[in-house]
């Protein structure tokens, strides 16, 4: 089935047809034709939308499914409808399931699961053995079977001397490891922010501190070993910093932010409504301040739903027990345009580089790995509107700006009915 676009925005400052308003005809899969006007023929399927805007795919660098392990969260299946419905085309998939995948069987089993689907699932390998903390997994073996980067899903790399082995390893094959930043040590009971909302509600701090500790330390080792580190959903202003000064002598580094991080406060726990027990905590207006900045100026390579589904029985609970975590795909890309403008936004969610991915441009001959949105469209974000299996969202009841209608990729058209 060819496909035709009808009066399409494109935006891709990368092509002579960005901001430009044309048709596109995408037939086996390829951008065939691009022109103001393409008539339609007998055997084509026409898309028309309220302005309607493309972009190259987006790209979401962590979310999480329940599969395998913990399928009553999301199985990966609804994982990537959502994700699909939501605007992404690609998927780097968390390491936080049961049992994890440290090997390259276990890679090889989630990719399975995931072919033939319009969006392309990336899984990310355990840095080390059984996600502990202690022994190397097999990194070389898993990169071979097509993981995309290793990474423990949110647990610290407590010993130095292992983050300078896997940085040494790892460059032998092009490997990328990721290092969440945060120091266990300096903050272990820790629920919120440490500041003053965190003494006024009673509840256990996560000092600001933690992040930039393990971040300056992290940065050091790399700097001592070479290698490429990507530090994962950073959160103060302080480490906008640090890692600012590290690209400036030409370390390979990179990070990304959580949308929560990026729009939400800890102003918001006064409600002591679980979906905002998030980790990293919801930090002070100085940090979004920050965050938004390094943002637009490329210091943040890019954003992040953080999309981690948590079933009811493990959320709606005390706050002190409730499990950290929010959905966030569907959210994503209306919370981002409340703080930013459209070229960073996409720029923000189709950086892929990093990852070595390779991205497709909107123009002639190029494979059709495209987002269909509309990025003026204001709404509430409301129950009805989650697609995941878990209905945990920390933006639930906020106005958004914009939306995407889905996606086409991989020869598949999905999109909002």
């Amino acid at each position: 089935m060819n496909i035709l676009l009808k009066s399409a925005t494109i935006v891709d400052s990368e092509t002579k047809y960005h901001l430009k308003k044309c048709d596109l005809l995408i037939e086996k899969g390829i951008i065939s034709k691009i022109s103001s006007s393409i008539a339609a023929q007998k055997n084509m399927q026409v898309i028309k939308r309220p302005n309607l805007h493309i972009s190259r795919g987006w790209f979401d660098s962590g979310v999480s499914f329940g599969e395998p392990g913990f399928e009553e969260r999301e199985n990966i299946a609804n994982g990537l409808k959502t994700a699909a419905l939501s605007g992404f085309t690609t998927v780097a998939l968390n390491t936080n399931t049961r049992p994890v995948p440290d090997n390259k069987g276990a890679i090889r089993f989630l990719k399975t699961i995931a072919q033939n689907h319009g969006v392309t699932l990336l899984p990310n390998g355990c840095l080390t053995q059984k996600a502990k903390g202690e022994d190397l997994a097999e990194l070389f073996d898993m990169q071979s079977e097509g993981a995309l980067s290793f990474y423990d899903y949110k647990k610290p790399i407590a010993n130095p001397n292992l983050l300078k082995i896997a940085l040494q390893y790892s460059q032998s094959f092009n490997g990328l490891v990721q290092s969440y930043p945060c120091e266990s040590a300096i903050a272990p009971k820790g629920m919120v922010n440490e500041h003053l909302n965190a003494t006024l509600l009673g509840l256990k701090g996560i000092p600001s501190l933690a992040e930039s500790l393990q971040i300056a330390r992290d940065l050091y080792i790399l700097e001592y070993t070479g290698g490429r580190l990507h530090i994962p959903t950073i959160s103060t202003l302080e480490s906008v910093q640090l890692i600012k000064q590290a690209k400036k002598k030409g370390l390979q580094v990179s990070c990304s932010v959580s949308i929560n991080n990026l729009t939400l406060t800890d102003k918001v726990l006064e409600s002591f409504d679980t979906n905002y027990k998030l980790m990293p905590p919801l930090r002070t207006p100085q940090d979004i301040k920050a965050l938004k900045k390094a943002l637009t100026d490329g210091t943040i390579d890019m954003v992040t739903s953080d999309h981690n589904p948590i079933d009811i029985e493990h959320k709606k609970i005390e706050f002190d027990h409730a499990k950290y975590g929010s959905i966030g795909l569907e959210s994503c890309f209306g919370a981002l345009q409340k703080v930013t403008n459209l070229e960073t936004a996409i720029q923000a969610l189709t950086q892929q580089s990093v990852f070595n991915i390779s991205q497709s441009s909107i123009a002639q001959g190029q494979k059709a790995n495209i987002t269909l949105f509309d990025p003026t469209l204001k709404w509430e974000f409301e129950k009805e509107h989650i697609i995941s299996s878990s209905k945990n969202a920390a933006f639930l009841g906020q106005p958004l700006l914009g939306r995407a209608y889905g996606i086409i990729n991989n020869s598949q058209v999905l999109l909002h009915e």
